[in-house]
């Protein structure tokens, strides 16, 4: 059952270094499959495939066909279509307002600078599998994708089930493999004689999905390194029935998962605390909430809110509920993935239809990131033009700061043509 405690530096110290701590026994298995499918291609993809997915392929396989992508589109419920198309409306809008813009600039008579702005040429989507095949991630990373106008892009998900299969035909994706796990990841980074390699690559996973990101980001480059999932929940008269829905929604995710309450009273924590054990009580025994609320959750009592925003700041949360409502405490967050402000706004409101996205930076890397965005899937450059006017006026200070720098020939550059 999910511990009471008071937070300390101690034990605020001790959270922070675990989620810190890179997975030695998850890169070790991960460099097994990377090594063996950039070796051996196919072959090793639907070998691993066998082995851990007990899925038995081939190459024909791989891929799954427009007619299962019909098929499933034709037997879903109007419900479910209806809500696909809501929740992809919503994101769209936001991808569209998230696009970067391209512009122009004269920043000193005759010299004119711009921004281009291109699309990536290609990128993997991993859709997680496991217990559930996330349709919700396929929304997140495949319409920034077409939002931004990436011209090809490939999908990967083991086992996807027909809600998957149905959204992948609403979106218009064509290529969706039915392969995961770190032999996905290689896949997309190095290629195979099947799946083609690309240029980044995009969703989250588990364990060993995210050691095997890390493993290839030097010769392809990744979204994050999105592991598993967090939630921070910082409030003082909060609604404990709605808070303990919230951590155990979080906490089914993974057995993994992190979900944490942080709040000045010990009364509404043992409120809470009951709570979750009576929703809990509801829920299979088989579900990770069981576990990860045992193992990796707690309630931490702290001497007010403004420590517990101190602790959230240090703790730099992927997603961090405040159910208060409380906006000016908005303003003293500066590390959060994202967050969500008052009793109504539940977590899974965010995993599937405010139209923001879900794929969000977890272990502390919302120090420095954000979620996912269409910026994401593009990239801006630079242009200069410069007149012969503008010239003349820039020379000297391209001089001067490249002899300051011993930079001989920089200077002739700009004196061959004076």
């Amino acid at each position: 059952m999910m511990k009471i405690l008071k937070l300390t530096e101690s034990n605020t110290g001790k959270m922070i270094r675990e989620r810190r701590a890179r997975d030695k026994a998850a890169e070790g298995v991960a460099q097994r499959i990377v090594n063996d499918v950039r070796r051996r291609g196919d072959r090793a993809l639907l070998a691993w495939t066998k082995r851990l997915d007990g899925m038995e392929l081939d190459r024909g396989e791989i891929w799954v066909s427009r007619d299962e992508l019909r098929a499933a589109r034709r037997a879903a419920s109007g419900d479910l279509i209806r809500a696909i198309e809501r929740a992809a409306r919503n994101i769209r809008r936001v991808a569209e307002r998230q696009k970067p813009q391209a512009w122009k600039l004269e920043v000193e008579s005759g010299v004119r600078v711009a921004q281009i702005v291109r699309p990536l040429r290609s990128v993997g989507c991993y859709v997680p599998g496991g217990r559930f095949s996330l349709l919700s991630t396929l929304l997140m990373t495949v319409i920034p994708a077409q939002i931004a106008g990436v011209p090809e892009i490939v999908v990967a998900s083991p086992r996807p089930n027909a809600a998957l299969l149905a959204a992948a035909e609403l979106l218009g994706v064509s290529r969706l493999a039915r392969v995961g796990g770190a032999q996905a990841i290689a896949a997309f980074a190095y290629g195979t004689e099947t799946i083609p390699r690309v240029d980044k690559i995009f969703g989250p996973g588990n364990r060993y999905v995210t050691a095997a990101k890390r493993l290839i980001s030097a010769d392809c480059a990744i979204d994050r390194l999105a592991g598993p999932t967090e939630l921070l929940i910082l409030s003082a008269r909060g609604n404990p029935r709605y808070i303990a829905a919230d951590l155990l929604a979080q906490a089914e995710h993974d057995p993994d998962a992190v979900a944490l309450l942080v709040m000045p009273s010990r009364k509404l924590a043992v409120a809470v605390r009951a709570e979750l054990l009576t929703q809990l009580e509801q829920l299979p025994k088989n579900n990770p909430a069981w576990r990860s609320t045992r193992d990796r959750g707690a309630i931490l009592i702290a001497s007010g809110m403004n420590a517990a925003i101190r602790f959230a700041n240090e703790f730099a949360p992927e997603h961090l509920s405040l159910p208060d409502g409380d906006e000016s405490l908005v303003k003293k967050i500066n590390s959060a993935g994202s967050v969500f402000l008052g009793n109504f706004s539940a977590q899974p409101l965010g995993d599937y239809a405010t139209g923001t996205n879900h794929v969000l930076p977890t272990a502390g890397w919302a120090r420095v990131e954000g979620g996912l965005s269409t910026a994401d899937f593009m990239k801006c450059f630079t242009v200069q033009k410069i007149s012969r006017a503008g010239f003349r006026e820039l020379a000297p200070t391209a001089k001067a700061l490249a002899g300051a720098e011993g930079l001989l020939a920089h200077a002739r550059a700009v004196e061959v043509r004076e």
